[in-house]
């Protein structure tokens, strides 16, 4: 049996402030820490409104910061952000805002990029086999239907 430390709402606004500083957090992260923690819902309640009226926490920033890592670093699509946040519980005004950070021109320019590197990768031979592993590998990323076969069509043209 092992017995968790208990924590003063003071301790745990505390760690919490430092929890929130180091990177963006959703309210269902703090919320969970909160849980994990051993809190109860009066003082989960009374700890988050301080991170809010704090800005230790802001739903909207969380969701801009993630919509910008997420496509710079890992390359997904809008597709793969949005699931992501809605998974997170972020609202829809929200989830939009985010969006407006991705540049439309380097979004078309990354998919061109992750598009062409991917189908000098893929080995195959057979052109519809071919086109269905660039594909998927896009779809996967989060990248939208319409353009991915648009895309795949223009680099796997029909001999």
């Amino acid at each position: 049996m092992s017995l968790q430390p208990s924590y003063t709402i003071k301790e745990a606004t505390h760690k919490l402030e430092q929890y929130c500083a180091y990177q963006e957090r959703c309210h269902k992260e703090v919320t969970k820490k909160l849980k994990d923690m051993g809190m109860i819902a009066d003082a989960r309640d009374l700890i988050i409104t301080h991170l809010i009226k704090e800005n230790y926490l802001n739903e909207e920033r969380f969701a801009q910061s993630f919509a910008r890592g997420k496509f710079n670093i890992k390359k997904w699509g809008k597709n793969r952000i949005v699931n992501e946040l809605k998974f997170r519980d972020i609202s829809i005004y929200n989830i939009r805002t985010a969006l407006k950070e991705i540049d439309e021109d380097q979004y078309i320019q990354t998919l061109n990029e992750l598009a062409s590197k991917r189908a000098n990768e893929v080995k195959e031979t057979n052109i519809y086999k071919k086109r269905k592993k660039i594909a998927d590998y896009l779809l996967y990323r989060g990248w939208e239907s319409h353009l991915v076969y648009e895309k795949v069509q223009e680099l796997t043209p029909k001999k």
